[in-house]
C-alpha cells in the first residue's frame, strides 16, 4: 500500500469517510464512503482506457473537485484507489494490459495533485478482497480468494486475515496463469493467459468462436462483438440460449481447473466471485464448483466454497474504501 502523505487521523468513528476510486477497464466508480460501509454517493465514468491518460485525469479531476467543494464540515480523511496492475510500493499502474495509458502511470502523484489527501493504492482485485473482508460475504473469513471476472480477470488473496501483497506489492495476478502455452493472445503480451478465457472479454471470444463453428440458432448471432457484454451473455444463458450455456460451460471448466491449482497453493476457505460474469448465478457457479472439485487434490474436496459477491457494480467502491480505512486504522495503532 502506498500513502504519499502521512495517514494520521485523530480518531475514527462510523461517520468518518473516505473517497474511494475503483478503476476498471470499462468503468471507473468514484464514491464517498463512511467507515460503517454506508455509500454516501457514487459517480460512474466511462474509463476510455484506450484514450490518453490525460483525458481520464481531466474527467477524474472534475468529479473530485466537486466532491471537495461539497465536503463541508466532514471532509474525507484519505483516498483509497484500486486499479489494474497497481504497484502499491511505487504508487503507479505498471503496463496494465487492457489500457493504452503507457508503461507506468503515476496514479498516486496524479490524484494528490488534484486533492491533497493521503492516497492509498493497491491492485483493483486486492481492493475487492478487502471490501469483501470488511463489508461483504467474506466477513469473518481468514483465508479466501476473490476473482473479479470483468474486462480481465483480477484476483486478491487474503491469508491469515491479511492481504497477500508480495515482494513488489503485486501478488495475486492469477489472471495471467497459463492455460494453453500457445493459446489466445493476451493484451499483456503472453499467450494462453487465464483471463483470455475466464473474463467478459474471454467469454465474448468463446461466443464468437462457437457462432463461427456451430449452426444452432442463438439470440447472440445478431449482436456485434462490441455490444456483446457480459450482462447480455448472462441474460441469454438464463433464457436457455444453447450457445451462451455452452460458453459458460467452457469458461467454468477452464476456470475451475485453475481454481483447483490455486487451492493447492493457498488452501483457502472460499473463492468469492464478482464482476459481469457473476450475474449468471448458478449457470456459472454450478459447473465451476464441479470443475474445481474434479481437479482438487483429494484432501481439499468438499472443503472450499464458491460464493458470489453481494456487491453490485457501484458497490465496487467498498473495496478501495476498505483499503483506506485499513490504512487509517493501522496509523492509529502505530
Amino acid at each position: 500500500m502506498n500513502a504519499a502523505n502521512p495517514v494520521n487521523p485523530a480518531t475514527l468513528n462510523p461517520d468518518s469517510r473516505v473517497v474511494a476510486i475503483d478503476i476498471g477497464g470499462t468503468l471507473t466508480k468514484i464514491g464517498l464512503v463512511q467507515a460503517s460501509g454506508t455509500i454516501l454517493e457514487v459517480e460512474v465514468l466511462e474509463t476510455h482506457a484506450r484514450q490518453p491518460f490525460a483525458r481520464f485525469k481531466d474527467r477524474l479531476a472534475a468529479v473530485l473537485g466537486r466532491m471537495r467543494q461539497q465536503s463541508g464540515q466532514q471532509p474525507p480523511l484519505a483516498i483509497g484507489v484500486g486499479a489494474p496492475n497497481a504497484s502499491a510500493e511505487a504508487g503507479t499502474m505498471v503496463t496494465p494490459p487492457n489500457f493504452g495509458w503507457g508503461p507506468e502511470i503515476p496514479l498516486v502523484r496524479t490524484i494528490q495533485e488534484i486533492w491533497d489527501l493521503p492516497v492509498i493504492l493497491t491492485n483493483d482485485a486486492n481492493a475487492a478482497a478487502l471490501g469483501e473482508f470488511r463489508f461483504g460475504v467474506a466477513r469473518g473469513m481468514q483465508h479466501f480468494v476473490t476473482l473479479t471476472l470483468g474486462t480481465g480477470l483480477g484476483s486478491g488473496i487474503i491469508s491469515h486475515g491479511k492481504l497477500l501483497t508480495g515482494h513488489n506489492g503485486m501478488a495475486g495476478e492469477l489472471g495471467h496463469l497459463n492455460v494453453y502455452p500457445e493459446g489466445r493472445q493476451c493484451n499483456c503480451g503472453l499467450k494462453g493467459c487465464l483471463e483470455t478465457y475466464a473474463s467478459v472479454t474471454g467469454i465474448r471470444r468463446t461466443i464468437s468462436e462457437l457462432i463461427a463453428e456451430r449452426t444452432e440458432p442463438s439470440a447472440l448471432r445478431g449482436v456485434s462483438f462490441e455490444q456483446l457484454t457480459g450482462a447480455a451473455i448472462s441474460r441469454a444463458a438464463l433464457e436457455g440460449d444453447r450457445l451462451a450455456l455452452e460458453a459458460f460451460r467452457i469458461t467454468a471448466e477452464i476456470l475451475g481447473i485453475k481454481m483447483a491449482d490455486m487451492v493447492a497453493h493457498l488452501d483457502p476457505e472460499a473463492f468469492v466471485i464478482s464482476g459481469g460474469l457473476s450475474q449468471a448465478g448458478d449457470i456459472l457457479l454450478e459447473p465451476l464448483q464441479a470443475s474445481m472439485e474434479r481437479k482438487l487434490f483429494p484432501v481439499y474436496r468438499g472443503k472450499v466454497k464458491v460464493l458470489v459477491s453481494a456487491h453490485g457494480s457501484q458497490e465496487a467502491v467498498l473495496g478501495p474504501a476498505a483499503l483506506a480505512f485499513a490504512q487509517l486504522e493501522a496509523a492509529l495503532e502505530a
